[in-house]
């Protein structure tokens, strides 16, 4: 047994059982990928896949019992070797930092400028993408820390953590009406308008659903896009009211927009950092998580990943 028949097993998985593609991941051939695999059967004395023919086209009964080891003891190989550099070159490797645009944009930079300040030798990545893709970027080992506000923490293999809560706030052009109005914006009142906001699973539109919902109104929705930026550049033209992050209201850059607290029509959300359970982490990666949540210490960290549980809880 060794590890290239292991990898080859994960990767037939991930890559949908399809061969030519395993072969790429792995620099190999496909016949080489065929034949780790069958070794691994002769010697477990089982078939992990089910075939037609060549084609491998999904896990027999046993192949689901073992997948789930084959991961763990990748992942214990891949910490041991972490582990290792941690104490031959602390200072020096690479951080992967998966997260969505709104945390990418408006909440990292000033963590990434000091962290760099702190590690130069440090290669950092920043990947962007919706929580699902963060969360599987975390899943397959592609990313070691993933930032977002929902779908963490509705997996198990992840430790999520809470950093912060935010809420949201309405962007309007200049002179819209909703800026002339007595007392506190009321959902009614922004209910009459077409809205741009963030598309479903992003950035907590689950609770601008949800509030509408309650009242029993049914919002003009007429763009939802996946950041930010993109929905202040269609309030701009006109186009509708923006809800968004407060955290993406930018008083400088946005001084062609008006804006309204929303904080009281919308439940709060809390934005989760999410390490894979069983991770061992460098030395850095705990320096770049205290950075962004002073209260996340390494020690509070690696409590929460003794835990045997997922931990989902809220400030």
């Amino acid at each position: 047994m060794n590890f290239q028949q292991l990898r080859s097993v994960r990767e037939a998985v991930r890559c949908g059982f399809n061969l030519t593609e395993v072969a790429a991941m792995l620099y190999t051939s496909q016949p080489g990928v065929s034949r780790q695999i069958r070794e691994l059967e002769d010697e477990l004395g089982v078939q992990i896949f089910v075939r037609a023919g060549k084609r491998l086209t999904g896990l027999t009964q046993p192949g689901e019992s073992i997948l789930p080891i084959v991961d763990r003891l990748l992942l214990e190989s891949e910490n041991l070797r972490r582990a290792g550099k941690d104490f031959s070159a602390s200072q020096q490797g690479r951080l992967t930092v998966a997260a969505t645009h709104s945390q990418a944009r408006y909440a990292l930079p000033p963590v990434v400028r000091d962290f760099r300040a702190m590690f130069p030798q440090v290669t950092l990545h920043l990947h962007q993408g919706s929580p699902k893709q963060v969360a599987e970027m975390l899943l397959t080992g592609e990313a070691d820390i993933g930032v977002a506000t929902e779908a963490l923490a509705q997996h198990d293999a992840l430790v999520t953590l809470p950093c912060y809560r935010w809420t949201h706030s309405v962007v309007l052009p200049q002179g819209h009406p909703l800026l002339d109005i007595e007392g506190p914006l009321t959902l009614q009142q922004l209910a009459r308008y077409p809205i741009i906001t963030y598309e479903v699973g992003f950035t907590g539109r689950s609770h601008i659903d949800e509030a509408f919902e309650r009242e029993g109104l049914q919002p003009d929705i007429v763009l939802s896009a996946m950041d930010a930026d993109v929905i202040k550049t269609y309030v701009e033209l006109g186009m509708g009211v923006g809800i968004i992050a407060s955290i993406a209201l930018d008083p400088e850059r946005d001084r062609h927009l008006g804006s309204l607290d929303a904080r009281h029509l919308f439940d709060f959300n809390v934005t989760r950092l999410a390490i894979r359970r069983g991770s061992w982490l460098r030395g850095y990666v705990y320096s770049f998580i205290e950075t962004f949540v002073p209260t996340l210490t390494r020690q509070a960290v690696e409590a929460a990943l003794q835990e045997p549980a997922a931990r989902d809880a809220v400030l």
